[in-house]
């Protein structure tokens, strides 16, 4: 009698509307599974046309084309003798569904649209799908005649049911309903259900993984079962990046891990589990709960074995310990693989970064050396889907990268744009850290630029502004910062378009951004300055962690500059030095700390708190080095600078998501960006509260 079965799930880079290479990919998944020995296949959610279609999936071109790939796997030798489980959305009664599409030998078993939609944070799957919200319903779907053709089939069941094999019963959870408390997998478990898959689309979030693998293992300790996750991979046109996971789970142990980042666009992951173990381990947990008054599954049934007759001698795969990323080694893979996913997708030739010597570009910096780092040991390792890509990117099919640093500099320009305002000792240190990554570095002076650009306003107007320093008002003052940051975004753009043109090479490259999360949620940078890029790889990032992942970069990569980049106080050199040093600080500009920053940060968004509901917190949060009316400054001086400033989000350049606590505007924080920012009841109602204390007071 066989119980030993052999499954296999997946995470796959693909790519929103790339029909062709999503259909390959996934069926490059299923070869391996089936040579691997399994005998069903799991893949990420909507899988054939890309997860990040967006207001895409209202066109009538994504479902004929989702179905036309579904009829090339179905025709394809390579799926036949494994069940097929693969993502699309389709439009039954004129109403759009996220769907798992299960087939064998070119039959389509079942569908089973999703019923519990992400529609949160990043997630607006409300706006494209309606949830099937009708528990334990199977209605008949008929198949477009293409499908038709293939597999003889008018009508196939669609809505909540599960595959009954000849050996067990496989049961569907999508992404979003293995978070939600009333999770599809509690009562199918207790409905006998024995294999439960779980096809997802899940962004990489700062210490986010261990909630994901805690929530499957959670899953199948408390009613026993085997769990699959597959979860898509990369950067599929968004802010986000998909970061893998993929792993089998069997009654509360993980037997079986995918990496979280990687540049493999495919990687399957099997395991050969016994069904006995999940039966004997509900035998004692779960009988006393089996038998219950709930409706039961509705199985469709196929004539398929997951199992063989002789399996005695075929190993299972034992528990593992899931090793976890620390947050400083998150950041140098997530990100660098979202870099690597959209240059070698935009057609472009490499990037450009203004290098100021600061904590913030210099971490942009060592995440493009981290990328390089990870495309020389993939090619080392035999990847030739990275080989091609980097050889494209450099314009030479002849080329294999030796090293990190010579990589780094085909592909990677910084700049170091100095004014009369900088320093040396900021210039040193951005030619150190460029020499020790291999960037090809360049020192640009950007007065003559700034000075045309006041004598264009002095000769309309009869008037020169003046820095503070030198007698000027804060308007005054704060135009003259601005002009020399705008005057950096317009060259970092034409060195962009025209460096390698200049040396004889062709393409453009990208322009990378490094505003840090705390400065876009307070505004503190100007608006179509150096901020202005075509993307930012730290721009979901809080300063503090940033600060962390240099220190880690000196000992994982030996980049000793950054050791006199750490030690330097933040600053944008933007004002007049004083006797040759730097007399502006980030953190005194801003009137509070980065690390205050943060905590506000989270406050906002992740505890949904208003000044007076923040300002209640932070009273106990601050306690010991402020008093109330120190924290109430400081809260009312944020919401004036967030106010004032929320504009610029608008603006602000497209952004690696990996912070909680984002102000990004397109999606994930939506907010108005006029406010009354004199917030007068909201401001009254603290002042009220900190007279009261004080009255208080023994």
């Amino acid at each position: 009698m066989g119980r030993k079965v052999t499954l296999a799930t997946c995470s796959l880079n693909q790519w929103a509307l790339d029909f062709e290479g999503n259909s390959e990919r996934i069926l490059k998944s299923i070869e391996l599974a089936k040579v691997q020995g399994a005998k069903y296949r799991l893949g990420p959610e909507l899988e054939i046309c890309g997860y990040g279609c967006a207001d895409h999936f209202y066109e009538s071109d994504t479902l004929l084309h989702s179905f036309q790939v579904l009829k090339k796997l179905l025709e394809s030798p390579i799926t036949q003798d494994i069940i097929c489980d693969v993502g699309m959305p389709i439009m039954h009664h004129n109403v759009r569904y996220n769907c798992r599409i299960l087939f064998l030998n070119k039959k389509i078993l079942l569908i089973r649209p999703k019923m519990m939609m992400a529609n949160h944070g990043n997630y607006r799957e409300l706006r494209w799908f309606s949830p099937w919200n009708q528990l334990r319903k199977v209605e008949e779907y008929f198949l477009p005649r293409m499908i038709q053709e293939v597999t003889g089939q008018d009508t196939v069941p669609f809505g909540d049911c599960v595959l009954s094999t000849k050996d067990t019963c496989i049961g569907t959870e999508l992404c979003e309903e293995l978070w939600n408390p009333r999770s599809p997998h509690i009562q199918m478990g207790l409905d006998g259900v024995e294999i439960f898959t779980n096809s997802s689309a899940s962004h990489h979030e700062l210490r986010k993984a261990d909630q994901r693998v805690n929530l499957v293992k959670s899953a199948t300790t408390k009613s026993g079962g085997i769990y699959l996750y597959a979860n898509q991979r990369g950067c599929d046109g968004d802010r986000v990046y998909y970061d893998g996971c993929a792993l089998v789970a069997i009654n509360g142990d993980v037997v079986a891990q995918g990496a979280q980042f990687s540049l493999n666009d495919v990687e399957v992951i099997t395991a050969t589990l016994d069904l006995e173990d999940v039966r004997s381990y509900r035998g004692e947990i779960c009988q006393p709960n089996m038998e219950s008054e709930h409706k039961l599954c509705h199985r469709v049934k196929v004539d398929f074995s997951l199992s063989s007759v002789d399996d005695i001698y075929l190993p299972t795969h034992q528990p593992i310990t899931w090793q976890f990323h620390t947050p400083e080694e998150e950041i140098s893979l997530g990100p660098a693989c979202w870099l690597w996913d959209y240059l070698r997708r935009s057609g472009q030739a490499g990037f450009l970064l203004p290098l100021s010597g600061g904590v913030d570009s210099s971490s942009t910096a060592c995440i493009v050396h981290s990328m390089c780092v990870l495309l020389c040991q993939a090619v080392e390792d035999g990847n030739i889907q990275s080989l091609e890509d980097v050889r494209r990117v450099v314009g030479d099919d002849s080329y294999s990268p030796q090293h990190p640093r010579e990589l780094c500099g085909r592909i990677f320009t910084t700049c170091y744009m100095a004014s009369e305002n900088s320093s040396r000792e900021t210039c040193s240190r951005a030619k150190d850290l460029a020499n020790q990554i291999g960037s090809t570095h360049m020192n640009i002076n950007i007065d003559m630029a700034v000075k045309g650009i006041l004598g264009i306003f002095s000769v309309v107007t009869g008037r020169l502004p003046q820095f503070r320093a030198n007698g000027g008002s804060h308007r005054e003052n704060l135009a003259l910062q601005n002009v020399q940051a705008r005057v950096r975004m317009v060259l970092a753009y034409l060195f962009a378009q025209l460096s390698l043109w200049a040396r004889g090479k062709p393409g453009g490259l990208l322009v990378l951004g490094s505003a840090n999360v705390d400065e876009s949620l307070t505004g503190y940078f100007t608006k179509y300055d150096c901020s202005s890029a075509d993307i930012n790889p730290i721009g979901g990032i809080s300063k503090t962690d940033l600060k962390s992942f240099l220190l880690y970069c000196v000992e994982q990569f030996q980049l000793t500059a950054l050791r006199g980049i750490l030690a330097a106080p933040p600053t944008a050199e933007l004002e007049p030095l004083t006797d040759g040093q730097v007399s502006q600080t980030d953190e005194a500009d801003m009137g509070m700390t980065y690390s205050e920053l943060s905590e506000i940060g989270r406050l906002r968004k992740i505890s949904k708190c208003g000044p007076f509901s923040m300002f209640c917190k932070l009273i106990h949060m601050w306690k010991d080095a402020l008093s109330p009316m120190e924290v109430a400054q400081k809260v009312k001086h944020f919401f004036r600078m967030y106010s004032v400033n929320r504009h610029k989000m608008t603006t602000v350049t497209p952004s690696y998501h990996a912070e909680s606590y984002s102000p990004d505007d397109n999606r994930f924080d939506l907010r108005p960006f006029l406010y009354n920012t004199r917030w007068t009841w909201q401001f009254r109602s603290i002042d009220n509260q900190v007279s009261q204390m004080a009255a208080n007071k023994p």
